[in-house]
């Protein structure tokens, strides 16, 4: 399965999932971006997006909700390393309050890989990040990164966009 994505404004993306009515794209806003969002087996339609293999899917992405993708560049030969730790790491996040979906996309073009997690609110992200499982879960991060990160990682965050039925 791939995820395709792509930026714009919401104008010119709303008006491109218009045109592409038999896909499910989620349209997401932040203070300064839109993005739209598909998950597919074919070709992406997007002209200038970006294209992913979904490594590891877990929940469904809804209507509404918090998406926070953490983007992180990592170098060609700790690929395998950074994937591994991801296969084999525990699932605690899943069982949070709030929790919707999982995805770790890997790029097709590029080397930023994209840990992608939707949440219900704002707010339950902010619990999952204060948690006890998010310690555990993040309790080998050091102050340095490891050496397989190409550059420094980084958030980007989104509100889900519902589409009015006027």
């Amino acid at each position: 399965m791939l995820a395709h994505m792509t930026n714009g404004t919401a104008d010119f993306l709303q008006k491109l999932i218009d045109k592409h009515s038999g896909k499910r794209i989620w349209l997401m806003h932040a203070e300064s971006s839109s993005l739209a969002y598909y998950e597919d087996q074919a070709k992406s339609i997007f002209v200038s997006g970006r294209d992913y293999d979904i490594l590891i899917k877990n929940g469904e992405i809804q209507a509404e909700g918090y998406v926070v993708m953490n983007n992180i560049p990592v170098t060609e030969e700790g690929q395998p390393v950074f994937e591994h730790q991801f296969q084999n790491r525990r699932h605690d996040m899943e069982k949070m309050p709030g929790f919707q979906a999982f995805r770790l996309l890997k790029p097709k073009k590029g080397n930023t890989y994209v840990v992608f997690t939707q949440w219900r609110s704002v707010q339950d992200f902010e619990n999952w990040k204060t948690s006890d499982h998010f310690k555990q879960a993040h309790k080998n991060t050091s102050v340095k990164p490891p050496d397989y990160y190409a550059d420094r990682p980084f958030l980007t965050a989104y509100h889900m966009t519902v589409e009015d039925d006027n």
